[in-house]
């Protein structure tokens, strides 16, 4: 009994969300290694089961296995309810379930739900998650709805769980999907090229899921009076919209000029929002040049933003950067956006998060290059894909041995918990001292 409450004690609530995905991860891995997961009714080897839990806790979509023609209706449910999971974050569905069951909420456990989903603070984080869950079933079903024509055209009664599951699974930007065969593996979304409700559908919900939690109770409390916004949802939107719309151009401009200017929207534009956060795509990513792999391995980087079902080191991040080299080249004191000035600290933490995840994919790609004796513009799109929890793939990671896809494990999960969350788990028993070392200048630049 003691002993219990003293690990509770010295437990961080970082510590509790980093053991939280652990755990459901390993159990997703079990449940897809029983014979009923696979279509074959054979056990599928640990390391093949614990990637696909990973991928698909860590909603990142990179598979080992073709997952409409490998796995069963039983695995295909398993790998959708682990990304539900993983999307909403394993904390908030815990949260769920107690609020559910009439359970109080402890004060650890709103604060621990409060650093799941970066909430500002701990007051109204119960109303807060009720609001999560209520939106997320909403849009999911939405999406369901609208896709569900398309799919059922094509494949009959079948097209209901087709339109569920990848509606779930573009919510949560995980990227997905089951619409491989046998003959035809590996397919993602490209027989739906263009069909104007399915890409509409699915940029929707990955815009949807990838913004934010925050971002949401901000357009639903203050509409469309976008002054009354927080900074940070003003940041996170104008932000997005850039990432979503320059890369479109440069798609639509130099990528898919074989095609008629009208047919060269919906795939610009589905490249462009998919590419950051969600990992399906309509068109044959090894046809494109290196420069436009090269932008997209920087928009995997870059991700969603806080609090949201997307991973990478987040389009706050990014803006923060900016806006403290633009106060660098202006000799302004601090960073600021619109007429709000950024904490040191937090610029502090963006260039931490920067440096270790050009580390970790810089790393990886090196590491995976070096023993699969493949070239290092693919290895690295494939980990920067995995530590920004995409899910695009130029055909690499089915091809890797049991070293590479560890190295994509380890990335896979680091990405979707948080460079911050993993650092303080592993420093929160470090005492913070208040001495300091003597100044010194050093020239940079």
């Amino acid at each position: 009994m003691f002993h219990n409450i003293r690990f509770k004690k010295h437990i961080s609530t970082f510590q509790i969300i980093i053991l939280g995905f652990f755990s459901i991860i390993l159990v997703g891995a079990l449940l897809l290694m029983l014979p009923i997961s696979s279509v074959s009714g054979k056990v599928t080897p640990f390391n093949e089961s614990l990637f696909t839990a990973t991928s698909a806790v860590c909603v990142t979509g990179l598979v080992v296995h073709d997952s409409g023609s490998y796995w069963s209706i039983f695995g295909q449910a398993i790998i959708l309810l682990l990304i539900q999971i993983g999307g909403l974050g394993v904390v908030t569905v815990a949260a769920s379930f107690a609020l559910l069951s009439g359970r109080k909420i402890s004060l650890m456990q709103r604060c621990t739900m409060q650093e799941a989903i970066a909430a500002p603070k701990v007051g109204g984080i119960v109303r807060l998650t009720g609001f999560i869950l209520k939106a997320t079933l909403i849009f999911e079903l939405c999406g369901a709805v609208i896709m569900m024509p398309a799919f059922c055209k094509n494949f009959g009664v079948k097209g209901v769980w087709f339109a569920f599951f990848h509606s779930i699974s573009a919510f949560c930007n995980a990227g997905f999907d089951i619409l491989g065969t046998e003959s035809l593996q590996y397919v993602s979304l490209t027989q739906f090229e263009n069909s104007i409700s399915i890409n509409l559908a699915v940029i929707f919900l990955i815009i949807i899921g990838g913004i934010g939690f925050l971002t949401w109770e901000d357009i639903y409390t203050n509409k469309l009076h976008f002054k009354k916004y927080r900074m940070q949802s003003k940041v996170i939107l104008v932000t997005s919209a850039v990432l979503v719309i320059i890369p479109a151009l440069y798609f639509f401009f130099f990528d898919f000029t074989d095609l008629p200017i009208t047919q060269r929207i919906l795939p610009s534009l589905f490249q462009s929002v998919t590419t950051r956060t969600a990992g399906f795509n309509t068109v044959d990513l090894t046809a494109l040049r290196e420069p436009s792999i090269a932008i997209m391995i920087v928009l995997m980087i870059i991700g969603g933003s806080p609090g949201s079902t997307a991973g990478g080191i987040k389009t706050t991040t990014v803006a923060v950067l900016i806006a403290n080299a633009s106060a660098t080249f202006g000799r302004k004191d601090s960073a600021h956006y619109f007429k709000r000035r950024i904490d040191n600290q937090v610029v502090k933490n963006a260039s931490t998060i920067l440096i270790m995840y050009l580390i970790l994919s810089f790393t990886g790609a090196i590491a995976i290059s070096t023993v699969e004796k493949m070239p290092f513009l693919n290895c690295l799109f494939e980990t920067s894909s995995a530590i920004g929890t995409v899910g695009l793939t130029l055909g690499l990671t089915p091809e890797l041995s049991l070293f590479s896809q560890l190295i994509l494990i380890v990335l896979m999960f680091c990405g979707r918990v948080g460079g911050l969350t993993l650092i303080y788990a592993a420093l929160s028993n470090t005492k913070k001292t208040m001495s300091k070392f003597p100044l010194e200048r050093i020239t940079v630049g």
